[in-house]
């Protein structure tokens, strides 16, 4: 529901038990450069840059240059400001949801505290520094922003502030709130500084096909009198159309001057909407607090009700299984010119395309999101993994100590965000010991939220709750493994295909980059191999991805819980290709979507097995004459039928699930269509794409929050620029030049194309493929907007919108935007019916019998993929017998083999002597499956080499970004067979 935007607007600046929670975005002045005496009121600062936040300092380099080359400085923020006279004698909060690096603040001239984890989000208790009334206030920030920045206690860096990953927006690049209270009060759930814990509600005892569960509802209060106080806790739960659904009696009790204490309330509440994949559906929880029977707080919790369980290798989501479809995210989730500080309804902008790709999770990367996105993934119904901060390996001293203190900080922020399901502990697997920690953390700060801990790796963890490698399959029957990143490739979206300008061929790059050590251009591993155009890029997004699918629950005891594909929108993190951005996402920095993008909304469409069918045609339809080139198609469907002008083509070969090829089709003028069929030939799905004629006009698009476009400075609207043929379609090939004028007040923030600069701030930009999209951000002066488009050759447009005034006053403000944003309720509620089929049974194995190094055989089953058995290098001795529990009619054997993607294995597989399959194993990302041409029966297997193993990295390396080269290599001569887990399947009952 969105609020009536007027009624919040007219609100009035005051103290008012309702309305304790203001806007502090306004009114900012800003001076990059260190002064003297800035933090003094009498310190002239009349000339300084006025800007709204959130405002990074050095936005303006967004995109234009690499990460290492983002500006760093100290940067100084002051405000001006008045409180009003009835909160004189209040408690006084300032709420940062995170500054970039490191920050020393004051008010009025004296130091209120530091900030200096360059991340989580901090609280200032100003009570006694301000002043009321008429009287002006200072408030003053002095941030440092090095990459080198140092913890002034300790002297140690920050393992997070890493040039490769974590792009360095500096200043105060996220919103900032402040609070009025009386001195007895629900806390702020901001540990750093203030040292509490604020507001904790979940839900319990679920009855999902009932609707029902326990909603608990706690706060930490604090009496800052200096006497006694009888206080009443009560809750009000109100849906999403602003309904009283439940009103709940609390805790009734006397707090003693300078207690801290925690009250509660609890009821069974019927009749419950679950959030869900797709379906963000939130309450609001109000909690009061009453003195005497007087209203003196009322704190404000949107929130959403969801059971989890993560069990059996896999991850169920209100009693349905999941499987784990999305994105491993940059933090940052930043966009060209602007950085990350962007307004809340485009953080939703981005991250509702993500479930509209048919993604379910997003896996934010390296440090805390912000609360902005937070919130965001709440209302577009996306489940979300937050780490806390760290690089790519466990730590120890100081520097783990700051990992724990943020992710305690993390998990008292957003514990009330049901969209967190995942808390990540590491990016690289952490020490048994450092996970406990962590753990113990959670269960302290959020022992009923219904969310796993764990890290990436920990695959033989006796304590992290879930796991997975980053590039690697992983399959477990105990807690679940899913994939924390996997395809590296990047692709600009410019690049069609070998036979569309600008005529990309694959594997087109450089094998040189700049060090983030040096600042030299230095040699590395050669990254031509992930360098791609849109054709290939779509191929590898289906090939890797299958490798997850084929192994999903319903396919054994074993199974893989999915994985997140690195990365959603391009990146202004490290890269591997010509530009200084990485383009690994599935749409580009302007989230217009790649091919890629397409490919997932087939593959994804389903909890666990396909629910929904799709087809998509891989690029376009305009091509010179007797061009004559594969054609591609991703499709659920069993088989593909492709029709040119009515005419069938006959039917793609199926390769990895998914991707269906046409060979050598000649192009002609018109309509292609590809139809999907099931195996009884019922049609299924379709979708079709034709040619465009020769650019005619250009078309303006306008996308903006559902509150419309605000004169506060910082609001911004999106618009798109297409180039249409005479009949309105969009022409593929294009790539004009386009001029903007803008008139009005506004600001012109531009786009991104291939180019100098990479366009950022042109005015002058052109389109790539067809479109492209540029930001405009408002200005402190309502009125009328205009946008004019024009292109040589080319009929313009211009549209005409309108900015509306906010009311704020003496830099205070009762609008908080994410409040007016919309949720997303698209895909429906949890469906109560089973979200996969049961494809192949596991057959369990009783013993097994080696030709050699027998004292290390069952390490071949035993669900850990770090260990492993492997033969002696006699190949007389290079085999191993499986006993089965019970005889069966195997029809299928799956095995992850001792450096599985540089080896092949000629083996032969016997059951009960009998030879049913002879052959060389293939090089993999991990499993690979041998199905038996007739299922055998029997109760033995004997898997045994027979010839030499051949070795050769089948994957170019899969070098990471820091020089690592991730080879597996075996130091057994070749002729060892290795096993690393084993497993025998029949088909289902």
């Amino acid at each position: 529901m969105i609020l009536s935007l007027s009624s919040r607007l007219s609100a009035q600046i005051k103290f008012d038990p309702e309305i304790q929670k203001y806007n502090f975005n306004s009114q900012w002045l800003l001076n990059v450069g260190d002064v003297n005496d800035g933090k003094e009121i009498s310190f002239k600062d009349q000339n300084w840059k006025k800007v709204t936040l959130p405002h990074a300092f050095n936005e303006d380099e967004a995109f234009k240059v690499a990460i290492d080359s983002l500006s760093t400085s100290i940067v100084w923020y002051r405000k001006h400001f008045k409180l009003p006279k009835q909160a004189k004698g209040k408690k006084i909060f300032l709420e940062f949801e995170g500054i970039r690096f490191g920050g020393e603040f004051f008010i009025n001239g004296k130091s209120v505290g530091i900030h200096e984890n360059g991340v989580m989000a901090f609280g200032l208790d100003i009570s006694d520094f301000v002043k009321f009334g008429n009287e002006d206030n200072v408030f003053a920030a002095r941030i440092d922003n090095a990459w080198d920045y140092k913890e002034k206690s300790s002297g140690q860096r920050y393992q997070w502030n890493d040039k490769n990953f974590n792009a360095n927006y500096g200043g105060i690049p996220k919103n900032v709130n402040l609070y009025i209270k009386e001195k007895v009060y629900q806390t702020l759930p901001l540990y750093s500084n203030l040292g509490t814990t604020g507001t904790y509600i979940y839900a319990k005892d679920f009855d999902i096909k009932n609707k029902s569960a326990f909603i608990h509802a706690e706060s930490e209060v604090f009496n800052e009198f200096s006497e006694p106080k009888n206080v009443r806790f009560e809750t009000v739960i109100k849906d999403q159309k602003g309904k009283i659904i439940k009103t709940i009696k609390g805790t009734e009790t006397q707090i003693s001057p300078g207690q801290k204490t925690i009250l509660q309330a609890e009821a069974q509440v019927d009749d419950l909407e679950f959030w869900s994949w797709g379906y963000g559906y939130l309450y609001t929880v109000y909690t009061y607090l009453y003195v005497n029977n007087k209203l003196i707080d009322r704190v404000q919790t949107k929130t959403g009700f969801r059971k989890t369980k993560f069990e059996k290798g896999m991850v169920y989501l209100n009693d349905r299984v999941i499987q784990l479809k999305g994105y491993a995210q940059r933090t940052s989730n930043e966009w060209p010119s602007v950085g990350m500080s962007v307004p809340a309804w485009l953080s939703d902008f981005s991250n509702k395309l993500m479930v509209d790709s048919n993604a379910n999770l997003v896996r934010w990367m390296h440090v805390t999101p912000w609360k902005q996105d937070v919130e965001s993934c709440d209302r577009v119904g996306l489940m979300q993994a937050m780490p806390a901060g760290d690089a790519e390996k466990d730590v120890s001293d100081r520097r783990w100590q700051q990992r724990t203190l943020l992710m305690r900080d993390a998990i008292i922020y957003n514990r009330n965000n049901p969209s967190i399901v995942f808390y990540e502990s590491g990016n690289e697997s952490i020490s048994e010991d450092h996970m406990a920690e962590m753990k113990a953390i959670r269960n302290e700060y959020d022992p009923f939220g219904g969310r796993a801990i764990g890290s990436r790796e920990m695959l033989d963890s006796e304590t992290a709750e879930y796991g997975g490698e980053m590039l690697y399959i992983n399959k477990s029957s105990d807690i679940p493994m899913w994939a924390t990143e996997y395809c590296r490739d990047e692709a600009l979206r410019k690049y069609w295909d070998d036979y569309s300008y600008p005529y990309h061929k694959d594997g087109d790059g450089t094998s040189y980059y700049r060090s983030t050590v040096t600042n030299k251009v230095e040699k590395r591993q050669d990254a031509q191999v992930y360098n791609r155009n849109q054709d290939t890029f779509t191929k590898e997004t289906v090939t890797r991805w299958y490798d997850y699918y084929r192994v999903r629950p319903g396919t054994g005891d074993r199974v893989s819980s999915g994985g997140v594909n690195i990365i959603f929108s391009d990146t202004n993190t490290h890269y591997r290709g010509v530009e200084n951005y990485r383009r690994s996402g599935e749409v580009d920095a302007m989230r217009i979507p790649k091919d890629g993008f397409f490919a997932h909304q087939v593959m994804w469409d389903g909890w666990v097995d396909v629910e929904n069918y799709r087809t998509h045609i891989v690029g376009h339809w305009n091509y010179p004459e007797n061009t004559q080139k594969d054609i591609f198609v991703v499709s659920s469907g069993e088989k593909v039928e492709l029709f040119i002008n009515g005419k069938s083509y006959g039917f793609g070969e199926k390769s990895d699930g998914f991707w269906f090829t046409f060979k050598n089709i000649r192009f002609q003028p018109g309509k292609i269509e590809a139809v999907s069929y099931d195996n009884q030939n019922k049609e299924l799905s379709r979708d079709k794409i034709q040619t465009a004629g020769k650019p005619y006009s250009i078309k303006l698009k306008k996308w903006n929050a559902a509150d419309g476009f605000k004169a506060d400075a910082a609001d911004l609207v999106l618009v798109d620029v297409e180039v249409l043929d005479e009949q309105g379609n969009r022409c593929p090939l294009a790539n004009n030049l386009i001029s903007f004028e803008l008139n009005g007040p506004a600001e012109w923030r531009g786009g991104i194309a291939q180019g100098k600069g990479n366009y950022i701030l042109s005015k002058n930009l052109p389109v790539e493929n067809g479109v492209n999209r540029v930001l405009i951000r408002s200005t402190l002066v309502k009125g009328e907007i205009s946008l004019k488009a024009k292109a040589k050759g080319l009929i313009s447009d211009e549209i005409k919108f309108k900015s509306i005034q906010i009311n704020e006053k003496d830099g205070l403000s009762a609008y908080k935007s994410g409040d007016f944003q919309p949720v997303n309720l698209s895909r429906g509620k949890t469906p109560a019916t089973p979200s996969y089929k049961i494809s192949r049974q596991s057959i369990e194995i009783e013993k097994s019998e080696a030709g050699s190094n027998q004292d290390k055989a069952k390490l071949s089953f035993d669900d850990n993929e770090l260990s492993e058995w492997e033969s002696e290098g006699d190949i007389s001795k290079a085999f191993i017998t499986y006993t089965l529990k019970k005889e069966a009619l195997i029809s299928e054997v799956e095995m992850k083999l001792v450096s599985w993607r540089n080896k092949s294995y000629p083996i032969k597989i016997s059951v009960d002597r009998k030879v049913v399959y002879q052959g060389t194993t293939p090089k993999t990302l991990g499993y690979f499956s041998i199905p038996f041409a007739a299922p055998a029966k029997g109760k033995t297997v004997k898997i045994e080499l027979v010839g030499d193993v051949a070795e050769k990295d089948a994957f170019g390396g899969v070098v990471e970004i820091t020089g690592k080269n991730d080879l597996q290599e075996s130091k057994k001569a070749n002729r060892s067979l290795g096993i690393v887990e084993i497993e025998f399947y029949e088909k289902p009952n």
